[in-house]
C-alpha cells in the first residue's frame, strides 16, 4: 500500500465507505461525505482555473460546513488555505494579506461586506464553483508532493506583526495518524468543534473526523456565552468527543453548568492551550467518571501537539498536571541556556521539539524562522531541525514532563527569579478560586494576581503564605467576574494588562 501523501485521501476513503453519512454540520448546513467531496471538487476546479499551484488562498468567514468545503477545495487545487477571522481588526487582516502578496480571497456571504478596499480579487463562497474538471484536478494532484503546504495560520508575533505558520500535508498526516489511534477515535464519534478555524486546535477536529469517518459538529461561538444552551447543543447533537481549549472547558465547570444537565454521550475530553486548573479538571471528572481525559501540549509551530498525558480514572490528586510524554515520531528534549540537555528531576529547561510534525516555518519571514527553527545543538553529525518553543519544562519524580510556564513569564522580583506560573498554580489550589492569572509590573516591581471565584483576598494571602515564600506573595490581588479571552479561547493577558495599566 502506498503511503498517504495528501489529507484528501482521508476525505476520499471516508466518502467511498460512508457516502451518505453526515460528515460535517453547523446550525444551518450539513454535508454528507459525498456532498463534501463534490462541493470541494467544484471549488477546486474554480481555483485551478484561476490560481497557480502552491499559492495561498485567503478564506474569510466564520467557521461553518461551507468553509470546510473551501479548505478541501484549496487542497484539491494544490493550493493552501489561510483562514481569516471576521472578528479580528481590519488592520491585522490587511497585514496578513500584504504578507501573502495580495492573494485571492474567498469570503462567506456575511463577511463579503467587511473586506472593504482590497487590491486583489474577492469572490463569495457561492460563486467560487465550476463544473468539475477531473482531468484538471488530476493534473494538479500529480504536481502535489506531501511537503507542500496545506494551510498557513497566523498567530500574534512578538514584534507586533502577525506571523504565519506554514504547515504541510505530511506534518498533519504524521500527527493525525498517531492522534486518532492513541485516543481511539472511530466512525462512531461525533466531534464537537469549539475552536475557530484560524486556530490549530480545529485541525485536530477536522482531520480526525475525516480520517475516521466521524461526524464533525461545528458548535456556534455564541453558545459559549450561554452555558445551558451549550449543554443543550451537546446533548441534541449527541457529541462524544471534546477537543477544546482549557478556557472553554472552564466556562462550564466554573459556572456549575452540569447541575443543569450532563451530556451523557461525551466520552473523550482532550484539552490544551493553557494549564488546566486541577479544581476545574476534577469537576469535569466528577460528572464524567468514565470518560477519557487527556492533557495535550504543543504550539502551532509543531502541528497541534507534541506531548500528551492520559489521566487515570478518578479525581486527580496531585498539585501539578503533567504534559506527559512525546507523541510517537516526535522527539521532545529540554535544553539549558547554553545548549546542554537537561535531564535532572525538577531541573528547568526550554522545551524543544524535532520530527516530521515540525512546520515549514513562518511564511515570508525567514528571519523569524531562523530564530527558533535551529540545528539541534546535541547533534553535530547531520541536519536535524528543532523548534525552540520558548516554554519551560521539567521532569517530575515519575519521569513525566511538566510545563513550568513561558520563558517570558519568568521574572526577577526582589532579587529572586520567579515563575509566575508557580504562583498561579498555588492560587488555583485555594478553595473558592476557579482560575487565576499573575502579571508583573516591572516599573513598580509588583506582582499582580487576578482570580475568578468567591474567595476573599485576605484568605488568599493567608493560604499563599503557607505555600510560597514571602517574596512570591502578590502585592495586588484583584477579583474579576471573568477573564478576557482571545479569539482562540486563551486568557488575554495583554488586554488584562491594558485594563489595569500594568
Amino acid at each position: 500500500m502506498s503511503r498517504i501523501k495528501s489529507v484528501l485521501e482521508y476525505l476520499e476513503k471516508s466518502a467511498d465507505k460512508y457516502p451518505y453519512k453526515i460528515a460535517v454540520a453547523d446550525e444551518k448546513t450539513q454535508y454528507t461525505y459525498e456532498e463534501l467531496r463534490q462541493n470541494a471538487k467544484k471549488i477546486a476546479t474554480y481555483l485551478a482555473q484561476n490560481v497557480s499551484p502552491r499559492s495561498p488562498v485567503a478564506v474569510f468567514g466564520n467557521k461553518s460546513a461551507p468553509m470546510l468545503a473551501v479548505f478541501l477545495g484549496c487542497a484539491y487545487a494544490n493550493c493552501f488555505y489561510v483562514p481569516l477571522n471576521p472578528q479580528h481588526p481590519k488592520e491585522r487582516r490587511d497585514k496578513i494579506l500584504k504578507t501573502l502578496k495580495t492573494p485571492l480571497v474567498l469570503a462567506d456571504d456575511d463577511s463579503m461586506r467587511l473586506i472593504g478596499e482590497y487590491g486583489g480579487k474577492t469572490v463569495g463562497f457561492s460563486k467560487c464553483r465550476a463544473e468539475i474538471d477531473e482531468n484538471l484536478l488530476e493534473a494538479r494532484r500529480m504536481e502535489h508532493i506531501d511537503v507542500d503546504p496545506l494551510y498557513v495560520m497566523f498567530t500574534s508575533g512578538s514584534t507586533g506583526e502577525p506571523k504565519g505558520i506554514a504547515v504541510s500535508h505530511r506534518s498533519v498526516i504524521d500527527f493525525i495518524e498517531e492522534f486518532s489511534e492513541l485516543f481511539g477515535f472511530g466512525e462512531e464519534d461525533v466531534i464537537g468543534n469549539q475552536a475557530p478555524f484560524d486556530f490549530d486546535v480545529s485541525v485536530k477536529d477536522i482531520y480526525t473526523a475525516l480520517k475516521c469517518g466521524a461526524r464533525l459538529e461545528i458548535i456556534p461561538k455564541q453558545k459559549f456565552s450561554f452555558p445551558t444552551y451549550l449543554i443543550d447543543y451537546l446533548c441534541e447533537r449527541k457529541v462524544t468527543a471534546l477537543i477544546w481549549a482549557v478556557s472553554a472547558l472552564c466556562i462550564l465547570s466554573s459556572l456549575n453548568a452540569f447541575t443543569y444537565k450532563v451530556p451523557e454521550t461525551v466520552r473523550k475530553v482532550l484539552f490544551s492551550g493553557e494549564a488546566m486548573p486541577v479544581n476545574q479538571l476534577n469537576i469535569w471528572k466528577t460528572y464524567f467518571p468514565e470518560a477519557m481525559f487527556v492533557n495535550l501540549y504543543g504550539p502551532t509551530e509543531i502541528t497541534c501537539n507534541c506531548t500528551y498525558y492520559i489521566l487515570d480514572k478518578g479525581l486527580f490528586e496531585k498539585k501539578v498536571l503533567p504534559i506527559g510524554k512525546a507523541f510517537p515520531n516526535e522527539r521532545v528534549i529540554l535544553l539549558s541556556e547554553d545548549g546542554r540537555e537537561v535531564r535532572g528531576q525538577n531541573d528547568l529547561g526550554e522545551i524543544c521539539v524535532s520530527g516530521t510534525a515540525l512546520s515549514l516555518g513562518y511564511y515570508g519571514n525567514r528571519g523569524e524562522t531562523d530564530k527558533v527553527f535551529l540545528q539541534n545543538p546535541l547533534n553535530d553529525c547531520y541536519l536535524e531541525k528543532i523548534y525552540k518553543t520558548g516554554d519551560l519544562g521539567y521532569y517530575n519524580g515519575e519521569g513525566e514532563l511538566c510545563f513550568a510556564g513561558r520563558k517570558d513569564f519568568q521574572i526577577k522580583h526582589m532579587g529572586h527569579r520567579i515563575e509566575l506560573n508557580e504562583i498561579e498554580s498555588a492560587i488555583q489550589g485555594i478553595s473558592g478560586v476557579s482560575q487565576s492569572v499573575c502579571l508583573f509590573d516591572e516599573k513598580e516591581d509588583k506582582i499582580w494576581a487576578f482570580f475568578c471565584g468567591g474567595a476573599e483576598n485576605k484568605e488568599i494571602v493567608t493560604q499563599l503564605r503557607k505555600k510560597l515564600p514571602a517574596f512570591m506573595i502578590p502585592q495586588k490581588i484583584v477579583s474579576v467576574p471573568a477573564f478576557p479571552l482571545t479569539e482562540n479561547g486563551k486568557i488575554d493577558r495583554k488586554k488584562l494588562k491594558g485594563e489595569y495599566a500594568i
